[in-house]
């Protein structure tokens, strides 16, 4: 079934009609003894975990892999995951996808924007700013339904601070602390619990805090991207012609 959030929304219906969810990575708080905090100091020099989700269009988490080092690239954590049975990570189903960032690898079931075009929704702020390509009509489109992920994230460190600040517990369970909040705040979506942390960040308008995945040119075997960057050309050109814009 197509997902109410994009079904509602003409910006992503039916373009993203088969989109299940978004991934990406964020990073939470570590507390490490001093001579183990090197490989967790990431860019900002602070010790952190890098933690990769998957969401669904309602705003709940439907895989978290917590416990990752830092510094970790988010491409190595993604392929970890898909590619470790034991962590069951669930994959979509044929003709489905992730909507994901430049920063993950382009494989099937795993919808990229355009490379070297505007992406996040900040560069489209301002009546001067609007997209006027195809390209960046796709990749504006893809980032608002992408930006569920980052309100999520956001949703999730504002009603937890202690994902801002961990404790010095053993590492293991600083890793376990993230899942259980991920848990917590699934059983409050599911619920339907009136919350104004949760409606807040539902709004799907709001621009949250991004964590940008530095960008790949990694295309993937050529068996593994066909399908996708098929879907990806039909969808821009679906925009262009609803748009009055020139096809691909």
């Amino acid at each position: 079934m197509v997902p109410k959030e994009i079904k509602d929304n003409p910006k992503h219906f039916p373009y993203f009609k088969d989109c299940i969810g978004a991934i990406d990575g964020t990073h939470v708080s570590a507390t490490l003894p001093e001579n183990k905090q090197i490989p967790f100091r990431g860019r900002k020099q602070i010790t952190t975990q890098n933690v990769m989700c998957a969401c669904s269009c309602d705003m709940k988490f439907t895989f978290v892999y917590a416990g990752w080092e830092g510094s970790a690239n988010d491409c190595r954590v993604f392929t970890t995951a898909l590619e470790t049975p034991r962590l069951e990570f669930p994959h979509p189903p044929p003709g489905k996808y992730y909507v994901v960032d430049s920063g993950y690898p382009t494989r099937d079931g795993y919808l990229t924007p355009f490379k070297g075009e505007r992406y996040h929704l900040n560069d489209y702020r301002g009546r001067r700013n609007q997209p006027r390509l195809t390209k960046e009509f796709f990749n504006h489109r893809h980032s608002s339904l992408r930006n569920v992920i980052e309100r999520s994230f956001g949703a999730l460190k504002n009603r937890f601070p202690i994902l801002r600040k961990m404790p010095p517990f053993a590492f293991r369970k600083q890793a376990l602390i993230v899942i259980a909040c991920c848990a917590v705040h699934n059983f409050i979506r599911d619920h339907q619990i009136a919350d104004k942390n949760v409606a807040h960040y539902a709004n799907p308008n709001m621009t949250a805090a991004s964590h940008t995945s530095a960008a790949i040119d990694d295309e993937g075997p050529s068996d593994r991207v066909a399908e996708i960057n098929i879907i990806k050309k039909n969808i821009a050109n679906q925009l262009a012609r609803d748009n009055q814009l020139p096809p691909i």
